[in-house]
């Protein structure tokens, strides 16, 4: 599987959708994951899904507040 951006922020969304029970079609790329209803260990759970699925690791000092920021870093980051 090829780590286009749109399948990176389909596979976030996904997560997102999954474990916090957010319509996937409710979610945009531009969303605060707090206003999506993720308080901080939440937050954590999604970047480690996130780590496990692409083999990456996110460095704590990487600002995760939305979607994209999520996104971009697994995009610029991960293997293709």
């Amino acid at each position: 599987m090829e780590n286009t951006y749109p399948t990176i922020v389909a596979a976030v969304t996904g997560i997102i959708s999954k474990n916090k029970g957010v319509k996937r079609s409710a979610i945009l790329v531009k969303d605060n994951l707090k206003e999506l209803g993720l308080d901080q260990l939440d937050v954590v759970d999604l970047i480690l899904a996130v780590e496990k699925k692409y083999h990456i690791t996110i460095p704590d000092e990487v600002p995760v507040e939305t979607v994209t920021d999520l996104a971009r870093f697994v995009y610029t980051h991960a293997a293709a």
